[in-house]
Order: C-alpha cells, then sequence, then structure tokens
C-alpha cells in the first residue's frame, strides 16, 4: 500500500455574511436549512434526517441526536433513518435564541410535518438532489438579480467546518468544540476535559451576536431557486 505524507488541501469555509447571502438566495426554509448547518454543525444526514420530536424550543433549545436513528442514509437508493457515524455524534448541540426563533416560526409554518427540513411536498432532501437543484444554484448567483458569484468551491459539508472556525475564532474551548460538533475525544487532555454550563452560555452568546452583527438574513420574495422534494 502506497502512503502519502501530502498535505491534505485546506476545505474552504464561509464568513457569517456569505452565509446570510446564500440562505438570502434560497426560499426561507431551505435558507433556514443552510443557517442551522452553519450555526450547529451537524452533518449532513443529521440535518436531513432531523425530526421535531428531537428539536426542542421552549426551554433549553437544543437539538438531540438520537443513537439509532438520528441520521438520515441513503442506502441503494432508499432512504432511511440509522444511527449517527460515530458513537460521539450522539449528542446535545444547543441552539443560539436567534435559530431557535426561527425554527419556532418555521414550525408555525409547516405544523404537519416530521421533519424538520424537507422539500416542497414533503419529500426528504437527497443530498446529490439538493446540490444539484438548490446548492450550487445559489452559489452561482443570478445575474438579472445582481447576485455575484459566492464561494464557488464551497460544499454543504463545508458549512460545518465553517462552524467550527466561527467556534475557533470566538475561542471556544477544544473540548466544547468536540463536544458539540462531535468528534472523538483524541488525547489526555481531552478526556480530562469537561464542558461546563458556563461553556455552554459562552459558545451560545458567541453565535448570537455573530449573527447579530454580521447577519439577520432576509429573503428575496422570489428566490434565486426552490427546494425540490427527493
Amino acid at each position: 500500500m502506497r502512503i502519502s505524507f501530502d498535505d491534505r488541501p485546506e476545505r474552504p469555509h464561509a464568513a457569517t455574511d456569505e452565509v446570510d447571502a446564500l440562505a438570502g438566495r434560497m426560499s426561507p426554509d431551505t435558507g433556514l436549512m443552510v443557517v442551522t448547518d452553519a450555526t450547529t454543525g451537524l452533518r449532513w444526514g443529521e440535518l436531513a434526517g432531523l425530526q421535531w420530536i428531537r428539536t426542542y424550543l421552549d426551554e433549553d433549545p437544543r437539538i438531540e441526536i438520537d443513537p439509532k436513528f438520528g441520521a438520515l442514509h441513503e442506502v441503494q437508493g432508499r432512504l432511511e433513518l440509522g444511527p449517527p457515524k460515530t458513537p460521539a455524534s450522539v449528542r446535545t448541540v444547543h441552539l443560539p435564541p436567534f435559530l431557535a426563533d426561527e425554527l419556532r416560526a418555521h414550525r408555525e409554518r409547516n405544523p404537519d410535518a416530521q421533519f424538520v427540513f424537507t422539500g416542497i411536498n414533503g419529500g426528504l432532501h437527497r443530498r446529490s438532489n439538493f446540490r444539484r437543484r438548490v446548492w450550487l444554484p445559489a452559489l452561482a448567483g443570478d445575474e438579472k438579480k445582481g447576485w455575484s458569484p459566492l464561494n464557488q468551491e464551497l460544499h454543504f459539508h463545508d458549512l460545518r467546518h465553517t462552524h467550527e472556525t466561527w467556534l475557533i475564532e470566538d475561542r471556544v474551548p477544544r473540548i466544547m468544540r468536540l463536544v458539540r460538533l462531535g468528534h472523538k475525544r483524541k488525547d489526555v487532555d481531552d478526556l480530562y476535559s469537561h464542558v461546563t454550563e458556563q461553556m455552554i452560555k459562552d459558545t451560545l452568546q458567541a453565535l448570537q451576536q455573530r449573527w447579530e452583527q454580521d447577519g439577520g438574513w432576509t429573503w428575496q420574495e422570489n428566490p434565486a431557486v426552490e427546494p425540490e422534494a427527493a
């Protein structure tokens, strides 16, 4: 087996205002999906398979990633719920106030939905379809609407990288980042560190402040692309 010691190419990330602009080029519900991912760092399957029964918005707003059906998987063309990627992926992801407010409004718009994010006919999102029909057109922009291209190399998964980058910029402790993103603890310091209530509070405050300063999107009345059912 050939072993390569070449560095992996660094993946791009998005600034808060770029996420804001990207969300504004989509319908409200799909734009919120993008904002939610950048603000929580969920994996695609965790987000696409997220159910309202695991999304708590009234007290202590949070998302719970379930160990048995916490992610959506595509198996031989069939979509099904199953375990998340790793045992460390089973976690609680706390939500800043602005995101909890937007998700409440989203729930009111979709009172009968089982899943938090779906296509226009209530179908579950397929990653390839979402990328082709929604993600890439939003990045490409629209000259007629005055929308210039945005961060052309950005993949949806890079919103997860984006979230961690934001946390690092906001000086969130490493152990808090590991737990929030569902990463495995790798060294002794990780094993002997613990997430505290103060860490959670400071993290949510930083995310709230970031969005109040550089986000706070407004959706266009006629977005560039509409979400498609699977």
